[in-house]
């Protein structure tokens, strides 16, 4: 048969996706599903994790009896990650499930066609790039790879006669560079099936001589190889011809399904094994960050450092001391801070650190100068901020000019909808630009002034802070302090939205919203001039704007902004604030709660077998799909998922269809016109009565009729070019639409078209050309924007691609170590003595060993480095109790290469010491038996 034509082959891909047979299942009721997979991996990595941590701190750790995101970060003492953990488990779920979507024909990345060649590199090259960006503090990046590549390695257990062939291991060799996938079948492999039974249609000599082989599949064509084995399934065209049938084990109705489960459970093993790989080379704490668990509230400021601003960087420095001390002691200091400087004609760099004193060090650092022409390269600063911010975070603009690169607009608005994070602008130009830029004062003794300032200049910050769900706050540089206590507020941990509303233009209008009994802290932000507004609690008791301490709550008023603190006992139950007002106004309520959503638009396939996160704003044609992934465990459920139009609160509900673990789909046949928010409403069970919730996204979504689609990105080589393709399409109108794309390393776009001609309904492709330094850190990231305006400017669409620099690794070979002595002195009581242990440490041919650490055991490590004979050796020199006999220590070399080094001192007494007493013997069995009831 030849080609088949675009129509047949179309058909096909439907019923492919349809049946999903090319990977263990995405969406499953019956079969284990990689989402699965991958999340029970990475909670029995991380749980390995933060027991050793908390061991090598001298820490209790209790585990969990159930294994939640939620029961493992409060087993970790920290509650408050449990949400930073679910966003990372479901940034490498969907990854994982966007390798089923873009990479569907090609065999290497599911282990197809006796691919395992390419199939290990992919997985090996991959887990490089992990290791990498990690080290450069990606951890989007690596999370996307890392989903990537734990697809990849699953598929095998699925897809090869691995489980056939009896083995109930992992192929550790699969994450191995320098290793060789041994015995890969060179002749026939399977014989047709008879009748719906391919229980044994593998050959004999195959399984006895332990050749390994996978089926081949094709869409397109029914040939393959003389006597080889076919993947199988509906869509398989291969599966045709003989040898019929099929050998996969995706999902329980597959040809080899009753291996199924014996290939999840191996491919979970498996998953686990390379996260411990990974562990190993960047250490517990990084491994424990790029699961999300320390990024509970991000400290991120972007400041104009213009010679205008002296006054208001010596409030930040104010503040940024006042948030590090006041929660130095709490534990509720800020996991991360970020600080992005900007002025004309320079913005940058980003830096990033977990430690309070170093970022207090490079604030008080800042200084001022220049800015002669007034608009600053503020929108510049926020795109890095943005791409190099986790997701959800708060993101604090201090600045007294309007924005000088006005046309960053759209790609600042693309990258607040793909991060989802917050805005807030501290804009102390209230007044004109002459008369700041002049210095003249503005008088602040006439009632009311500051409240009744608004310059237009700010509009654009306006609009970003609108869409993002954050402020945008105008005050004078004196009253700037008494604004600035919304950092506080913002970036405690655990922080939920219960309402967000924007009337733009303004209209009077009730708004009620929902707190739950979880729900703590409640507090409101209206943003506007010239309102009057009077909140009703649930009990009754009412306030109105002009009553600054009243039966609700105090509330405090600075410029155009206006904090609403209640300080009643019992919040619960539904709120109203009614608001009149002539000029646009914002809302939001919010408070500090466990329980949460977590949302993605996805493309879906038919019978929802299948999905892949859109890094685009979703199709305005009315269908319209969101993931959602609840926060709070298994005793929250949704109950309806609406869309909420932004400028009139109108609800577009959505049909739920539960997937597992809290994992739901959302689909919508109708979509508002214009910006919309997500709401989530809900009941806890755990709560005898009054279970039920609401929560809303902060951020404004708005749907497309243009669409922005490009070939899946590669990674990107420092000194290489790359050509990256794109296809703008419309569901409307024609005409001329403006092309423009833009990165957040200033790296220089070539052969980018202006705009592309579409027909009616059509479509038009484009390429985008990437120069990358070859002086590019590998494990950098580049995020790039490629965006496509409607003709009038009235429509527009993106595609983000978050793309990872990685240099080719030659270095593949591990370290290794060698005893040099083992001395003990363990007699008695094991607590009164201990023994030491001296091992050389080499990398061979490489560049050293980078990094040594305990990864078992509890003792005191010491290294030094010299030089022997041309070779770069590590000594390391490590000391415990004799309670402690056992150690294994893991050494990293600079490509990131794990060498384990396990040595213990039973298996050594009996050749290099003296015999252990029977008496110590009993005393290290009591102390064991003691430990593990303590745990």
């Amino acid at each position: 048969m030849g080609l088949l034509t675009r129509t047949s082959l179309c058909f096909i891909l439907m019923v492919l996706i349809q049946r999903q047979t090319v990977a263990f299942k995405i969406v499953s009721s019956s079969s284990v599903t990689h989402g699965e997979i991958t999340r029970s991996a990475i909670l029995n990595a991380t749980l390995q994790a933060c027991k050793e941590q908390a061991l090598q701190q001298g820490k209790d750790f209790v585990e969990p009896k159930t294994l939640t995101e939620e029961s493992l970060a409060a087993a970790c003492s920290s509650p408050d990650s449990a949400k930073g953990f679910k966003r990372s488990i479901t940034k490498i779920r969907d990854r994982n499930a966007w390798v089923d979507i873009h990479h569907v024909f090609d065999a290497e990345y599911h282990f197809d066609d006796e691919s395992f060649l390419n199939g290990r590199d992919l997985i090996t090259n991959g887990t490089s790039i992990v290791k990498a960006s990690v080290r450069q503090q990606n951890y989007e990046t690596a999370r996307e790879k890392l989903g990537e590549i734990l697809h990849t390695l699953q598929d095998f257990y699925s897809h090869s006669n691995w489980i056939e062939l009896g083995n109930t291991r992992p192929y550790s060799n699969l994450i191995k560079p320098n290793t060789k996938i041994e015995n890969i079948a060179d002749s026939e492999t399977c014989r047709s099936c008879v009748g719906n039974d391919c229980s044994n249609n593998i050959l004999e000599y195959i399984i006895t001589e332990k050749k390994l082989t996978s089926g081949y599949f094709s869409l397109s064509s029914p040939s393959k190889p003389k006597g080889k084995c076919s993947h199988g399934g509906l869509a398989d065209f291969t599966s045709y011809i003989d040898p019929k049938g099929g050998i996969n084990k995706d999902g329980t109705n597959s040809e080899h399904g009753n291996l199924h489960k014996q290939a999840a459970g191996i491919a979970i093993a498996a998953s686990t094994e390379l996260l411990e790989d990974i562990r190993a080379a960047i250490g517990d704490s990084e491994f424990l960050r790029l699961m999300g668990f320390t990024q509970k509230s991000v400290l991120c400021f972007v400041i104009d450092t213009t010679s205008s601003m002296s006054d208001d960087i010596a409030e930040v420095k104010r503040v940024t001391a006042s948030i590090i001390d006041s929660k130095l002691d709490s534990g509720n200091q800020p996991s991360e801070y970020i600080l992005v400087p900007f002025n004309d004609p320079d913005f940058g760099p980003l830096t990033r650190t977990t430690d309070p004193n170093t970022f207090k060090s490079k604030v008080n650092a800042l200084t001022v100068s220049g800015g002669g022409d007034i608009p600053e390269l503020c929108l510049s600063g926020l795109q890095l901020a943005l791409t190099g911010s986790p997701p959800q975070s708060e993101i604090f603009v201090f600045t007294d000019a309007d924005a000088k690169d006005t046309w960053l607009k759209s790609t600042v608005l693309a990258l607040i909808e793909r991060t989802k994070c917050s805005l807030n602008f501290m804009l102390t130009n209230a007044l004109s630009a002459r008369r700041r830029r002049s210095g003249e004062r503005p008088r602040t003794d006439q009632p009311n002034f500051s409240i009744r300032l608004s310059n237009p200049l700010n509009k654009i910050y306006h609009d970003l802070a609108q869409a993002s769900g954050g402020q945008a706050i105008e005050v004078t540089k004196e009253t700037l302090s008494q604004a600035t206590s919304i950092i506080g507020n913002t970036t405690a941990a655990s922080l939920v939205t219960v309402l967000q509303a924007v009337r733009n233009p303004a209209k009077a209008e009730t708004f009620s919203f929902l707190v739950d009994s979880t729900l703590q802290n409640l507090t409101i932000y209206i943003t506007g001039n010239s309102l009057f507004y009077n909140i009703i609690s649930p009990s009754g008791a009412s306030q109105s704007s002009d009553q600054k301490n009243g039966a609700v709550g105090i509330i405090q008023t600075v410029g155009n902004f206006q904090t609403v603190h209640p300080n009643i006992a019992d919040l619960a139950g539904v709120w109203l604030i009614s608001v009149n007002s002539e000029e646009p106004y914002t809302i939001k309520a919010f408070g500090k709660s466990p329980i949460d959503f977590l949302f993605d638009f996805v493309e879906l396939s038919d019978n929802y077998q299948s999905y892949a996160v859109l890094n685009s704003r979703p199709s305005a044609d009315g269908n319209l799909t969101l993931i959602v992934s609840m926060v709070g465990g298994d005793i929250v459920r949704p109950t309806e998922v609406a869309l909420i139009g932004a400028s009139n609160s109108n609800a577009y509900n959505g049909t739920l269809k539960d997937l597992t673990f809290s994992v739901f789909l959302a689909t919508f046949d109708s979509v508002p016109a214009g910006e919309f928010f997500v709401r989530v409403t809900g009941m806890n069970t755990s709560r005898a009565s009054n279970g039920l919730f609401q929560r809303q996204s902060s951020i404004q979504l708005q749907a497309s009729s243009i669409k922005v689609t490009t070939q899946p990105p590669e990674s990107l080589e420092p000194g290489r070019i790359l050509t990256l393709p794109f296809t703008v399409a419309t569901t409307g109108s024609g005409g001329n639409f403006i092309i423009s794309v833009s990165n957040d390393r200033s790296l220089t776009v070539i052969n980018v078209p202006a705009s592309l001609t579409l027909e009616d309904q059509g479509s038009a492709n484009g390429t985008v050309t990437l120069p990358v330094p070859g002086n590019t850190p590998s494990g950098s990231s580049v995020t790039v924007t490629i965006e496509a305006a409607a003709p009038g400017g009235n429509d527009f669409n993106y595609a983000v691609l978050r793309l990872a620099v990685a240099a080719p690794v030659t270095d593949l070979t591990p370290p290794v170590c060698e005893v040099v002595s083992i001395n003990a002195n363990c007699s008695g009581n094991c607590s009164l003595s201990s023994w030491e242990l001296l091992v050389n440490m080499s990398d061979k041919n490489g560049l050293g060993i980078q990094s040594v650490t305990i990864r078992q055991g509890v003792g005191s490590l010491n290294t030094s480095s010299v030089l022997d004979q041309g070779v770069n050796i590590t000594m390391a020199f490590y000391t415990a109790s004799c309670c402690f006999p056992q150690v294994e220590l893991v050494m990293v070399d600079a490509e990131g290469n794990v060498g384990l080094c396990f040595k213990s001192l039973v298996s050594n007494a009996t050749q290099h010491h003296p015999v252990l007493t029977a008496f110590f013997w009993l005393n290290f069995a009591i102390i064991l038996l003691f430990q593990f009831m303590q745990l």
